[in-house]
């Protein structure tokens, strides 16, 4: 198939890109490379693409595309406090703008790439694609208010799919540490300390980039019928941890660490456990090759190698809000998150990077 993914550059899309080339399919991307400082590692294989903000695309982007996989968001609960109008903006209304232009371009799949964020606050029970949502951060709502009006322009001839994906961990070429195992990890390296800032007791789904990866390609490549308009959580039901588990799975794989607990940390509002049967159900060929410990340890073994100090750890490189920020402050990114004239800004829209 030929398929445009829009956040190619990113922390799921290093992983996807592979994969998909791997698959035999043919694959362009499009983003802002919004993380171009932000690299770890070895990149991923470059492909052709638009390096233009997801805000201006337009028709002509998608022609000839079978398919379209929408990674581009502003992509953790934090990012979306830094400004929850421009997130909406982002996140909400420029995913619509790119799910009618790939429609009118006459796209025929559409995957997007939404969150269990958009649970919020569930408690202990374990919940399905089918709950009412309850999104508490700005982020979260931005996910959920996209899937419904993507939803509303399903037809015959334009077929979304929504992949509710847990919460990512795993090494990649642009990585994070503001996500749970990363973080963790990331602070019993840099510092000798698993440090939790809640009080350890919410409940997280988790799940490795690239079984998020192989789940995108399954439902890419699955019949129409099946996955028409349908919702997934991505993710394994066994893959459920409260904050203070994945924390004991941190300290058993980095050797002298132990878990510090920040001083009067409460319970996170969010807090949910998922059921993820209805995508191993409907397609048996989809199985989880990782769980939170080989996680644990892929993510100590490459970190360990790199030298991460804790000047790396509390440095902007990794952690997105801050990274940000830095841009802004350095004149860099215009508040709204576009580059400024001259600084080192992307190719024209029309130009194949």
């Amino acid at each position: 198939m030929k398929v445009l993914v829009t956040g190619h550059l990113g922390y799921i899309g290093a992983a996807l890109v592979p994969m998909l080339l791997d698959r035999g399919h043919e694959v362009l991307g499009m983003d802002s490379d919004l993380y171009r400082f932000c690299g770890f590692g070895p990149p991923p294989p470059a492909v052709p693409g638009l390096l233009q903000d997801i805000r201006d695309c337009v028709p002509s982007d998608f022609e000839g595309m079978d398919a379209v996989i929408h990674l581009a968001a502003l992509s953790n609960d934090p990012l979306g406090f830094l400004d929850p109008e421009l997130t909406m903006e982002i996140n909400y209304k420029a995913s619509v703008r790119v799910a009618e232009a790939a429609r009118d371009a006459g796209v025929a799949r559409f995957l997007y790439s939404s969150t269990c964020s958009v649970y919020g606050a569930m408690g202990d029970a374990l919940v399905k694609e089918d709950v009412p949502l309850r999104p508490v951060t700005p982020y979260g709502e931005s996910k959920a208010r996209t899937e419904e009006a993507v939803g509303k322009l399903a037809t015959r001839d334009f077929s979304p799919v929504f992949l509710r994906n847990a919460t990512a961990y795993g090494v990649s070429h642009r990585l994070r540490f503001d996500l749970v195992i990363n973080n963790l990890v990331a602070w019993a390296v840099a510092t000798g300390r698993v440090f939790i800032k809640s009080d350890g007791t919410p409940w997280r789904p988790v799940v490795h980039i690239r079984d998020i990866a192989r789940a995108f390609i399954v439902l890419m490549e699955a019949e129409r019928e099946a996955t028409h308009n349908g919702v997934f959580n991505v993710g394994g039901t066994e893959e459920n941890y409260r904050v203070r588990e994945l924390a004991e799975i941190v300290e058993e794989t980095v050797p002298g660490c132990r878990v510090e607990y920040a001083a009067g940390g409460g319970p996170d509002t969010r807090c949910y456990r998922v059921d993820c049967e209805r995508i191993r159900k409907a397609f048996p060929e989809f199985q989880l090759e990782w769980n939170a410990r080989r996680g644990a340890e892929e993510l100590y073994g490459a970190l360990r190698a790199a030298g991460v100090t804790e000047k790396d750890f509390e440095g902007r490189k990794y952690a997105r809000i801050a990274y940000v920020r830095g841009l802004i402050e350095q004149r860099l990114l215009e508040p709204d998150l576009r580059w400024r004239a001259g600084a080192d800004e992307p190719k024209h829209r029309s130009e194949r990077a």
